[in-house]
């Protein structure tokens, strides 16, 4: 039913701003502009690779409006494409989720999932080149197994594939639930926190179950640090040298408008996500 991490939904001030900050970090590109009544909001979408990223400045009261006065700019949304829409239509109703419409985006509150405000589009052929999102973090201070149990539901996804998680590093445990593995990595990440001292358990202490930040896999991960450096953007490595890393690293909110984002070397997520053998030499 959901074929993968498609986009993500920003409340950001000032979308010229925002716009510049993602085509000269990642090389996202304008793609339309365009309305949400349900945002209450005037977007600007950008392509980058496979993914969109939403960016909505307020036009008038509404949920984009809402955010920024509560938290400031940020993520708002996370989005997956759907390969048909009139049947992820009739599963919510049998699970007895309530949506709504707005043009062809479905959207599910939080209060109809674990937290995480859920924006749903047709799934279209799009060239997959260029970096691209493929995870979303659905952070939890309530039981992950319940969260796990109810995307199930809504989402018709097969548990079996799911690939379990933990990490002392960042004080969490939890499952990471692939939507079609070993064809793609694309999933939400449940992740409970069990360090409250940790940046996670900080942002749940403030905000509960929530949506808490987003992932991209890229085949540039040098050409990244590069421009975070140039720039003079805060930026985290995977490894122990920031000279030298080539394989990932974490862009802090504060360079693209709110966004957390993780950023790894094409396929190297696969060695955590259960399916190591599908990782492909990195240089």
């Amino acid at each position: 039913m959901l074929e993968r991490v498609d986009r993500v939904q920003l409340a950001v001030r000032d979308r010229p701003a925002a716009a510049k900050a993602f085509a000269d970090l990642l090389g996202a590109r304008p793609a339309r502009e365009s309305d949400s009544l349900h945002l209450g909001a005037r977007r600007t979408v950008l392509a980058l690779g496979e993914s969109e990223i939403e960016l909505c400045e307020p036009a008038g009261a509404g949920l984009v409006r809402e955010h920024l006065e509560r938290w400031g700019e940020g993520l708002l949304t996370a989005g997956f494409a759907v390969r048909d829409m009139t049947d992820l239509h009739a599963r919510l109703a049998e699970e007895g989720a309530e949506f709504a419409e707005d043009g062809d985006q479905t959207y599910l509150a939080p209060s109809q999932t674990a937290g995480m405000p859920i924006v749903l589009t047709p799934a279209r052929a799009v060239a997959r080149a260029g970096a691209r999102l493929y995870e979303v973090t659905n952070t939890l201070v309530s039981d992950w197994t319940a969260a796990a149990a109810l995307y199930t539901r809504l989402f018709d996804l097969d548990a079996a594939r799911f690939s379990p998680i933990t990490s002392e590093r960042f004080g969490y445990v939890g499952t990471l639930a692939l939507f079609d593995p070993p064809a793609r990595l694309d999933r939400i990440e449940l992740s409970r926190v069990v360090n409250p001292a940790s940046a996670m358990g900080r942002w749940v202490a403030k905000r509960g179950d929530s949506l808490y930040m987003g992932y991209l896999e890229t085949d540039d991960v040098p050409g990244i640090v590069r421009r975070l450096e140039a720039r003079g953007a805060r930026w985290t490595p995977r490894g122990a040298d920031p000279k030298t890393e080539r394989d990932g690293l974490w862009i802090h909110p504060s360079a693209l408008h709110g966004l957390l984002l993780g950023v790894s070397r094409t396929t190297l997520a696969w060695e955590w996500s259960g399916r190591p053998a599908l990782v492909t030499p990195g240089g």
